[in-house]
């Protein structure tokens, strides 16, 4: 089992113009080609790829780790790594017994999935044991509506899942914004299964965002005008544009945090819905400076201390 650049991309959380870069400055896997000359990674390979992209994410210079094997790299991180999810398999249980069927046909969610327990529908008291733990609760329904939510819930909660993935092939608008509401991945059903996955990584990374605060202000912004204007200009050590694009996307959701704050409210209810709209915009700027600092110690641009 081989993949293209973009999925292996994928799978290891990378653009795919971050591993075009990677591999014409470093060739870190040594990947052979197909007949067209595409690039082809073994799931050994994007493993691999899974590996750098974490310890870069946690301040190792890409140019330091690309020569290292694979047993370093583990070394490095201390093991397998905590946000390991291509160095070993996600656990999940699946609810949705032509899901798991497939998942069990497919070589590579077979390696990268670790189904505990599956169940038909919402039956889970017949294969859920009471000690029974999972990270992502798999639930596939093609027809979804609201009346999922309480039995997804149950579900959930007799698992102690770290989150919750929800498939579906037809649903109406308020179904899906009703389950989005819980912090649930809502996604229609992929066509391909190695799009699982991704899935599950993206439902378990959301987990890790910062709570939206209920009252209250956020906590102040992270850089300043000056900063933010000065990475704009920063050379990039992967030769990308993202630390500008980020920091100009900075520049503009503060602008706005600041704006929401100062508009003027006709009564009650729209001084709440500006309150709401300031609060969200400092949840998302807090989002986005995690992110510019990953993107900053990755391509080796100074900080000033927080």
């Amino acid at each position: 089992m081989t993949y293209r650049s973009g999925v292996a991309a994928r799978l290891a959380g990378l653009s795919v113009e971050t591993l075009r870069v990677w591999e014409r400055r470093y060739d870190l896997s040594g990947t052979r080609r197909s007949a067209s000359g595409q690039r082809l990674y073994t799931a050994d390979q994007v493993q691999r790829l899974g590996l750098l992209k974490q310890l870069v994410d946690r301040g190792h210079p890409i140019g330091q780790l690309a020569h290292l094997s694979t047993d370093e790299l583990r070394r490095l991180g201390g093991g397998a790594p905590r946000d390991g999810v291509l160095v070993r398999p996600i656990d999940v249980v699946v609810i949705g017994l032509g899901l798991a069927r497939r998942i069990a046909a497919s070589p590579h969610d077979t390696l990268l999935l670790n189904v505990q327990a599956s169940c038909s529908r919402f039956e889970p008291a017949d294969c859920l044991g009471p000690d029974l733990r999972t990270e992502v609760l798999l639930v596939e329904l093609s027809e979804l509506d609201e009346q999922a939510i309480p039995m997804i819930e149950a579900a959930s909660s007799a698992l102690h899942a770290a989150a919750v993935v929800v498939l579906y092939r037809f649903s109406p608008s308020a179904a899906i914004r009703a389950l989005r509401a819980q912090g649930w991945l809502v996604a229609r059903v992929p066509s391909e299964m190695g799009e699982l996955v991704p899935l599950c990584r993206q439902a378990l990374e959301g987990q890790h965002l910062p709570p939206r605060a209920a009252h209250g202000p956020s906590a102040g912004p992270r850089f300043d005008e000056e900063t933010l204007a000065g990475i704009t200009g920063a050379s990039s050590a992967l030769a990308c544009e993202c630390p500008r694009h980020m920091a100009e996307l900075l520049l503009m959701v503060g602008s706005f945090e600041r704006y929401s704050a100062q508009c003027a409210s006709r009564n009650s209810a729209d001084a709440q819905v500006h309150l709401d709209l300031h609060q969200s915009a400092g949840q998302a700027r807090m989002i986005l400076e995690a992110a510019l600092e990953r993107l900053a110690r990755a391509e080796g641009i100074p900080l000033p201390p927080p």
